[in-house]
């Protein structure tokens, strides 16, 4: 028996909302076998992140080195990845064993605002991560520390992903969850042409691990055997559901759920 196989590079999310937790909940509801090199440690729970204990970038690499050598990897995808050392260290894995379809998901900041990638790490992030990048996916204040402007209005979104595409990436899905209306729009922008990504804006104050399942969603698509646009349209359609169903627990920011239909058919 074969089944499409996964790899999240990201940080741990204590409370179970974000980073790799959420990423492998993702890929076991999309059918792929999920796998899982740390980066980072994080104090966190719904009211917000409290302390981060990085994994030695040396280990980060080794991780990456140890499932894709042996188990393989048909996608891979990135999240928090905190300092330069681990952004070196992660691209130099991804290149010697040769992982192709890789989706970056650039976490700036956890969901209360807390810095989860370091300023040197930014460049290196550019430099390093975004040309082995198959698909970037930023919301606007990443897609705006990415291209060096101000990212608030769609015509914005549409220059940031032309930016970005130019420091190497193979396509750029700029998120537009943070524009004002009744629409959550993504825009996709790829070496051919760009294609809006139509989505429904849903009411919810819970909304913990939203870029996280919807970069592993698109991971998941792509170990799949989707191409890539299709994998991004899937991928925002899972995430739109999950944040349909998303979770009030805690006292602070709830987790959307990526495992929405485990979780009805559990509760009747």
């Amino acid at each position: 028996m074969t089944v499409p196989r996964a790899l999240t590079i990201a940080g741990s999310d204590s409370g179970g909302g974000a980073g790799i937790q959420a990423d492998l909940k993702t890929f076991a509801a999309l059918g792929v076998w999920g796998m899982s090199a740390v980066t980072s440690v994080t104090v966190q729970n719904t009211q917000g992140v409290t302390g981060v204990a990085d994994v030695p970038a040396q280990v980060v690499g080794e991780q990456i080195r140890a499932v894709a050598t042996d188990i393989g990897v048909d996608a891979a995808k990135t999240g928090m990845l905190s300092s330069a050392g681990i952004v070196e260290q992660v691209a130099a894995a991804v290149t010697a064993t040769g992982i192709d379809n890789l989706v970056v998901d650039p976490v700036f900041v956890s969901k209360h605002g807390h810095p989860l990638l370091r300023p040197d790490a930014v460049q290196a992030l550019r430099a390093l991560i975004l040309p082995l990048a198959t698909v970037v996916t930023p919301n606007l204040p990443e897609a705006a520390g990415l291209a060096g402007f101000d990212v608030t209005t769609r015509e914005d979104m549409a220059r940031a992903g032309q930016a970005i595409l130019h420091q190497g990436a193979g396509a750029v899905l700029v998120k537009g969850g943070h524009l004002s209306g009744d629409r959550a729009d993504d825009l996709f922008v790829g070496p051919a042409r760009s294609r809006w990504v139509e989505g429904e804006r849903i009411d919810t104050p819970n909304t913990h691990g939203t870029g996280c399942v919807l970069s592993a969603a698109i991971a998941a698509h792509l170990a799949r055997g989707a191409d890539l646009f299709d994998a991004v349209v899937a991928g925002k359609a899972f995430v739109t559901e999950a944040i349909r169903h998303a979770l009030a627990l805690g006292r602070g920011i709830g987790p959307v759920s990526p495992g929405w239909r485990w979780l009805e058919g559990s509760l009747g």
